[in-house]
């Protein structure tokens, strides 16, 4: 009980010392958002005065060269143009602050509840179970971390994804408008371009809804869903996968998600690190517990090196999962060395 209570209040310790390195990084966002405020303010007036200076070439044109008249747009064009990125780039910092805020928010919490449970265990030392506190504390502990590890993981691809495309959208939804009149020629292009990045962030919005929650899981159930995320997965990635599947018992929804979500990410992981000629899925739900099998012919990696890093930095995606299947009862178990593939194998019980 002692070594238990001593262990929890260094995590609290070591979770207080990452609230303070994140402050100092939420400082230094704080400055570059002033600044970038100031910026803007200075090319607000800068557009400002080019706007002005348009409009009394457009209110004279007789009295001004054809050059003259093509600086003018041009300048007050770029203006525009510039105002509009310093905005877009502020916008970034200011979700970035968000993200870190909350994040810090998050963290105190669970530094909070850490020192809670530390002084309670000191408390009642010889008048409860160990195994029952340090149980307790663990599962809170834990599923605090992979939800927070998961809303992270998110948060960050949707700002590096349709929240940037979004963005992007707008930036040349405004330039078309403002070409319209000047160059019509030019807008139409613009135009076109635009309707075409609104096709490619749609499908993008749509592929990061399915990654977020597929509803075909809701809807159709597990073997559905992991078909056609197979299918999804080797449009996009060019990698010929291989699916099999043994058995098709109902199970509890939250077995369902956690299965997927394997299959998901160690997936993802194959497209992003693996450099592999092909993939092999295999689900067999009539075992218990159920096997899930992720294997690939790719580079393969030193397992144990490369996950004792990823539990020193908690953020990763296959930690995640790990402390998921862990919850549940299950285990992972990887198969790997450098250069001759990769295979993960999943179990997790169905009751």
């Amino acid at each position: 009980m002692p070594n238990d209570s001593l262990q929890i209040q260094n995590t609290a310790s070591e979770l207080l010392s990452e609230v303070e390195q994140l402050r100092i990084e939420l400082r230094e966002i704080e400055v570059l958002i002033r600044q970038t405020s100031n910026e803007i303010e200075r090319q607000s007036q800068k557009q400002a005065e080019a706007s002005s200076r348009l409009r009394q070439i457009e209110a004279n044109f007789d009295s001004y060269t054809r050059e003259d008249v093509r600086q003018g747009y041009a300048s007050e064009r770029d203006a525009q143009l510039k105002l509009l990125l310093m905005r877009s780039q502020l916008e970034q910092f200011q979700a970035k602050h968000r993200q870190l805020d909350r994040y810090i928010q998050q963290l105190r919490k669970l530094h909070d509840l850490a020192s809670r449970v530390a002084e309670t265990m000191g408390e009642q030392e010889g008048e409860m179970s160990p195994g029952h506190v340090v149980s307790d504390h663990d599962a809170v502990i834990q599923t605090i971390e992979a939800q927070e590890s998961e809303r992270q993981r998110l948060a960050q691809q949707m700002h590096d994804g349709p929240a940037q495309s979004l963005t992007n959208l707008i930036l040349q939804a405004e330039i078309v408008e403002r070409l319209f009149d000047a160059e019509p020629a030019r807008a139409r292009t613009e135009l076109g371009q635009l309707k075409t990045s609104a096709n490619v962030t749609f499908q993008r919005v749509r592929d990061f809804i399915f990654a977020l929650r597929p509803m075909m899981l809701d809807d159709l159930g597990l073997l559905p869903t992991v078909r056609r995320y197979t299918q999804q997965f080797e449009t996009v990635n060019k990698l010929p996968v291989t699916l099999n599947l043994n058995g098709d018992r109902p199970l509890p929804p939250y077995i369902e998600v956690t299965i997927f979500r394997a299959v998901q990410e160690l997936m993802n992981n194959v497209a992003k690190h693996a450099h592999a000629s092909r993939v092999q899925v295999t689900l067999d739900l009539n075992a218990e517990p159920t096997v899930v099998i992720v294997e690939d012919d790719g580079s393969g990696f030193d397992a144990a090196q490369v996950l004792a890093r990823a539990r020193e930095r908690g953020g990763s995606g296959l930690i995640t999962l790990e402390k998921r299947v862990e919850m549940l009862g299950g285990n992972i178990n990887y198969q790997s060395a450098t250069g001759r593939g990769t295979r993960v194998r999943v179990l997790i019980p169905a009751t």
